[in-house]
């Protein structure tokens, strides 16, 4: 068994020492001294290989993790409900005074008291404090009123819609709504298209099965949904065998409007009538028995019974000369065209926003409602017209057309009007396919 020996270099006193000569005893000293200057050395100043760097690289310290704190976005989406205001949709985020504050901010750019109900609305906050209020003003345009900073920022802007063009055609068997409905359209395009042929068919008398119609119809779609419908860039409607075409054009500053092919305005001084897709219940006569009073007596006027609160547009442009009730008219409006022609509207459940004497109104603007005030017996309106004081039946008036487009935009009107039928009748495609065949064939000559 081999037994370890351990070498101590500060023996005890006690112990033997060893006979070294006296040259060993020199060199002995000055041996240990040069070990350890070489190894101290290495160790501070030597080159530094993979062993020596694991042991003296540095230690790394974990800084603690710093929690981010992500906002909470909200949105909120509603219809106005009636009775709602700007106070009572922002009033859990401003005080009065900043509410009327942002009322007077906003009147030039949109009267936030003209907030009605039925249009949409969103609300979005962050970490629960208003960020941005979108109120619909209508299917054009938006009220934006955003936080930038510590102010709002209040605008107006344009609705983004993705539009698609697309033809609709229809046969008519017993009403325009009922014919567009079965194209697979809805009642908008229905009566976009009886605004249009408002001054040459009246859709309550005039319409008969068979009559035909097409459209060049621009459809709206937000994200990807349908969202109503655009401009109809032009359309026909085939009524009793006659050809009624119009087409959508701006001449220079004028307000855009509608022409037949030859430039003519289908606008009209008054409209065929001031409600859309209801019935006569009593034609113009001077001898008719009156159901309340129970007398015969002249109904130089028309009545057209429709749902209550159904809207009652103007014919023509012009200017209200009385409004307010009585107690045969009920709710009424007088209105002055021009020095020859004045309408009456009678019987209404209440007028529109803004009505009253001396107000200007344009043509096929809304002006009430259908309702049965006064002596009546069912919702209804009595329409009459006056021509120099004199009552006339509307449905024997010839009124003249607004102005034609202007000669020196003619030829470009007739240039668009082209195109749009070549779109209407589906001969588009099959121009395009020559104009390619005929470049074809000259780049082959070439």
């Amino acid at each position: 068994m081999i037994k370890k020996v351990r070498y101590d270099y500060q023996p005890p006193r006690s112990a033997r020492q060893p006979q070294r000569s006296r040259g060993n005893r020199r060199f002995f000293p000055a041996a240990l001294i040069l070990v350890a200057l070489t190894v101290g050395g290495l160790v501070l100043f030597g080159p530094s290989g993979p062993e020596l760097q694991a042991r003296t690289s540095p230690v790394e310290i974990s800084a603690p993790q710093q929690k981010i704190r992500i906002p909470v976005r909200n949105r909120v989406e509603a219809v106005i409900t009636a009775g709602e205001t700007i106070s009572s949709l922002l009033g859990g985020y401003f005080s009065a005074q900043e509410i009327h504050e942002l009322s007077q901010q906003s009147k030039k750019i949109f009267p936030l008291t003209r907030i009605c109900a039925g249009q949409p609305y969103q609300i979005c906050t962050i970490d629960d404090k208003f960020d941005s209020f979108i109120y619909e003003i209508d299917q054009n345009e938006q009220l934006v009123i955003r936080r930038t900073g510590e102010k709002l920022q209040i605008e107006r802007i344009p609705i983004k819609y993705e539009i698609r063009t697309q033809i609709v055609r229809g046969l008519v068997e017993s009403s325009l709504f009922e014919a567009v409905s079965r194209a697979g359209e809805t009642s908008e395009l229905a009566t976009a298209l009886a605004d249009i042929f408002a001054w040459d068919i009246d859709f309550l008398r005039d319409l008969r099965s068979g009559d035909t119609f097409s459209a060049l119809v621009e459809k709206r779609f937000r994200e990807g949904k349908p969202a109503g419908y655009g401009r109809v860039l032009t359309a026909e409607f085939r009524n009793s065998g006659e050809l009624f075409r119009a087409f959508y054009y701006q001449d220079g500053e004028r307000p855009a409007s509608y022409y037949d092919e030859n430039g003519r305005s289908v606008r009209k001084a008054f409209l065929k009538a001031p409600l859309s897709f209801t019935r006569i219940s009593s034609g113009f006569t001077y001898k008719r028995f009156h159901p309340i009073t129970k007398t015969w007596k002249a109904h130089p006027a028309i009545d057209y019974a429709a749902p209550r609160g159904t809207p009652i547009k103007t014919v023509g442009d012009g200017t209200i000369t009385r409004i307010g009730y009585t107690k045969g008219n009920g709710n009424f409006i007088e209105m002055r065209h021009n020095g020859t022609y004045k309408t009456i509207y009678l019987h209404m459940a209440r007028f529109a926003r803004g009505m009253k004497k001396g107000k200007r109104v344009a043509q096929g603007q809304v002006i009430g409602y259908v309702g049965s005030t006064g002596l009546a017996t069912g919702a209804h309106l009595c329409f009459r017209m006056y021509r120099n004081g004199s009552p006339v039946n509307p449905y024997k008036v010839k009124a003249p057309a607004a102005k034609p487009v202007s000669k020196s935009r003619l030829v470009d009107f007739k240039q668009q009007t082209r195109t749009l039928m070549a779109r209407l009748e589906g001969r588009e495609t099959v121009q395009v396919a020559a104009l390619k065949t005929r470049e074809s064939a000259r780049s082959n000559r070439n």
